[in-house]
């Protein structure tokens, strides 16, 4: 016999309270980061470490394991001691417009830079139009004017002179010159011309004509005057504000004499500073635009657009990015309406979270990532050759009679880190041949953390920092054991931490809601009570529901009394973020056929796949233990009753076996035990999961109706280290009302549930006379000779 009756020690974890005390009193505990996870420590460390292409990280695990936490605290302790990148700007290219180029400056430079240009502008602006007002300006611009008025004149003049020798008076009005005949010195009108003779207005017309024509090749050259009159003038502007500007720009090119760069756009944008001066800024033209126009005009054209900045010393920047669009990683231009236009223009040009992260870490949900178009390939681009470029395909859409721009692209020195799950890291592997070369370093979050001294420790702390973070003074040792018990129950192990902190979190944060309610400080183990409770009843209606059914007798389950072909099962049900267990009726039947174990729930496509599996292992361990002499030959059908959904999983296989058994033999099973593990084909128990569940569901019904003492639960002994049960429960055990059995074979589970000898066979080959086992091979060979004939004695 290797069936063993647990203790109620066995039922629930040793928690090792005086780690938990002195975590309580150690002020250092409140500095941890990593509860356990050394596997991932490691590999974060060496991944964020490794200064070489490609060697960007993957943290694997599920979700709510505090991945994202972790990691970020991690890696802005990490970064903490690392230098400052460098910061960017993107400027004007008068050159081409549509192609902006980006400016390169120490890190802090780029907000002092812009400043700087900003300034210039207000100068310029409180210099210009006032300067052209300068007497100097005025004289010489005078000047100008008078030598095209001159020469003018001088056309004019000879032109007249010509005209009064043949009597004939010259006019200008309004620039309109007119000739008028002169008799008697006295200039005619138009009815005393009219009046005068043929020959005579004959001879004022030619004569006439003639002065026009002298006066048409006098005047050929205005036109050319006017445009050296022009010509003059703008120089003498572009002269005025050249002066104007350079003692500005002398004194920023001192102040940045040693970044070539900036350097080199000054010198660049000088010719153009002058033009928009003459252009904008004269009084002439100057007073079409009123001073915010002015202003607007300029910073349009010289202004920097700051996209990367930093402070000198805020180390290397850690971003994470939750909406990985590509506008939000590369970046995006605006545009606006001018005029019924679209327009844009390097101001316009927005920085993405690739832009803020250059030079340092950038964490980003491999999930999210993957569902946005075009981000997947352009960001595997960007980090394979170091260069950030904005494409940006999605803007296209709809503007193609938009001006669009096209930056210069951007040295790019960044480590991604993407956080996933385990199986999206395997497709990505198996998908996509340049994931494992740019993702070099796996960080991989366990499910479980073992509950060493150290990790209790941390875990305690953390816990701590949680209860600070919302305004408790503290909590209670009391509560602390309970919570470290709460994770042990989750992770299913009794030396087992679970990695779902977000779990505990959850619950802390649903334990201050009823520390309000009595205005404690302290955060109590009754508080902690009050909120399982409370959680229990808000998600409880369907396992209610489900108990209900069993109690009214709707769902059949017996507690008492032996059956035959009939055993309890336990199943465990997942609702939402709840779980619980029930127990099921398994039933068997068995009569002579050839047809095998028919398992109902496959045959209506109820059973999945697991479950299917678990099923014809019964076969093959029927035809291993007691068919070797003769065919194994019959019919049998299985059915979990009362079921009316999907099955799954193989923890029903050794309750369908013994029912299955107890059919054959025709041995009654003891009602009053309910049974769940798995087998293999030799006959052994194996462990499964939802234990905790399972148990609690079986004596919630059995403490419905009565302990009798004679209720209990049979699992696997490979389950036993993953007990922590409810302290109803383990009272109950203590207390000799309820019963829990671990087995290791199918014949200890046979001899619990039957009350006979299982039997072991001899060396004859031959099972112990009305055993289990013995009568199980007559049984079958009976079976044998109906369907195929021959001899029915052995």
């Amino acid at each position: 016999m290797t069936w063993e009756r647990l203790s109620a020690t066995q039922l629930t974890p040793s928690i090792n309270r005086r780690t938990i005390n002195q975590a309580l009193k150690d002020d250092t505990a409140l500095s941890s980061t990593f509860i356990g996870q050394e596997r991932a420590r490691e590999a974060l460390t060496f991944g964020l470490s490794v200064d070489s292409t490609g060697y960007n990280l993957f943290v694997m695990g599920e979700h709510a394991t505090g991945r994202f936490t972790l990691v970020k605290e991690y890696v802005e302790r990490h970064v903490s001691q690392l230098s400052t990148p460098d910061d960017w700007c993107i400027i004007n290219n008068f050159e081409e417009e549509r192609e902006p180029l980006v400016l390169r400056m120490h890190p802090g430079g780029a907000r002092v830079f812009a400043k700087d240009m900003s300034n210039l502008l207000d100068e310029l602006l409180d210099t210009f139009p006032a300067a052209f007002d300068n007497p100097g300006y005025l004289r010489k611009k005078a000047a100008i004017a008078r030598n095209f008025e001159q020469k003018y004149d001088e056309a004019l003049n000879a032109v007249e002179r010509y005209a009064q020798a043949n009597s004939v008076a010259m006019y200008e009005e309004q620039g309109t010159v007119t000739f008028s005949p002169i008799i008697d010195d006295k200039p005619l009108a138009d009815t005393e011309f009219a009046s005068l003779s043929d020959d005579q207005r004959k001879y004022f017309y030619q004569l006439i004509d003639e002065l026009e024509n002298r006066l048409s090749e006098s005047l050929i050259a205005l036109p050319a005057w006017k445009r050296e009159n022009s010509e003059q003038l703008r120089a003498l502007n572009r002269s005025t504000a050249e002066q104007g500007i350079r003692p500005l720009l002398k004194d920023l090119e001192h102040k940045y004499a040693s970044d070539l760069g900036i350097l080199k756009h000054l010198r660049q944008i000088k010719p153009h500073l002058i033009e928009a001066v003459v252009s904008f800024l004269t009084e002439d033209k100057g007073e079409k635009l009123d001073e915010r126009e002015r202003r607007v005009y300029l910073e349009e054209l010289f202004l920097p657009n700051v996209i990367c900045a930093h402070g000198l010393d805020s180390g290397a920047p850690v971003i994470y990015e939750p909406n990985p669009t590509y506008q939000n990683l590369f970046g995006s231009i605006e545009y606006t309406h001018v005029s019924g236009a679209v327009y844009t223009n390097h101001r316009m040009i927005r920085p993405g979270a690739l832009h803020r992260a250059n030079g340092g870490y950038l964490l980003l949900d491999a999930d999210h990532l993957l569902h946005q178009p075009y981000v997947w390939d352009a960001l595997k681009l960007a980090i394979k050759f170091g260069k950030l470029k904005m494409d940006l395909p999605q803007q296209d859409i709809g503007m193609v009679n938009a001006m669009t721009l096209m930056p210069q692209t951007i040295d790019l020195k960044i480590k991604v880190i993407l956080l996933g799950s385990r199986d999206l890291y395997y497709t990505l592997q198996d998908y996509d041949s340049e994931f494992n070369e740019l993702f070099r370093v796996l960080v991989d979050f366990d499910h479980e953390i073992d509950a060493t001294r150290q990790n209790v420790f941390d875990f305690v702390g953390r816990v701590r920092k949680k209860v600070q973070s919302l305004g408790l003074k503290g909590i209670t040792n009391q509560a602390m054991y309970r919570l470290v018990e709460y994770s042990l129950r989750m992770a299913e192990h009794q030396e087992k931490l679970s990695a779902h902190f977000a779990d505990v979190i959850e619950l802390l944060n649903e334990a201050h809601y009823f520390c309000g309610v009595v205005n404690d400080s302290v955060l109590d183990l009754g508080h902690l009570n009050s909120a399982l409770m409370a959680k229990k009843r808000r998600t409880g209606r369907v396992s209610d529901s489900l108990l209900n059914d069993i109690k009214e007798g709707q769902v059949l389950i017996a507690t008492d009394g032996k059956a035959i072909g009939k055993v309890n099962g336990l199943t465990v049900m997942d609702i939402g973020d709840s779980a619980f267990g029930t127990p099921a009726r398994i039933t068997a039947t068995v009569y002579a056929g050839a047809s095998g174990v028919v398992d109902i729930e496959r045959e209506v496509e109820l059973g999945q796949s697991i479950h299917s599996k678990g099923v014809m292992l019964l076969t093959g361990y029927l035809g291993n233990k007691y068919a070797q002499s003769f065919p194994l030959t019959l019919s049998a059908n299985i059915a979990l009753e009362q079921s009316y959904g999907h099955i799954d999983g193989d923890s029903a296989s050794l309750g369908e076996l013994v029912a299955l058994i107890s059919a054959i033999t025709d041995i009654p099973i003891r009602q009053s035990l309910a049974i769940t593990g798995s087998i293999n084909q030799y006959g052994e128990v194996q462990a499964v999961g939802g234990v905790n569940e399972k148990i609690e569901g079986f004596f919630d019904v059995c403490q419905h109706r009565g302990l009798t003492g004679d209720q209990g639960v049979i699992i696997p002994k490979s389950n036993v280290k993953h007990l922590v049960l409810d302290k109803a429960v383990v009272e109950a055990v203590k207390k000799k009302q309820f019963a829990i059995y671990c087995v290791e074979t199918v014949d200890d589970a046979l001899e619990l549930l039957m009350e006979r000898e299982a039997g072991v066979l001899s060396t004859r080959f031959r099972y112990p006379k009305n055993s289990v086992n013995d009568l199980a091979v007559k049984r079958l060979y009976e079976i044998a000779c109906i369907v195929n004939g021959g001899d029915d004695e052995r």
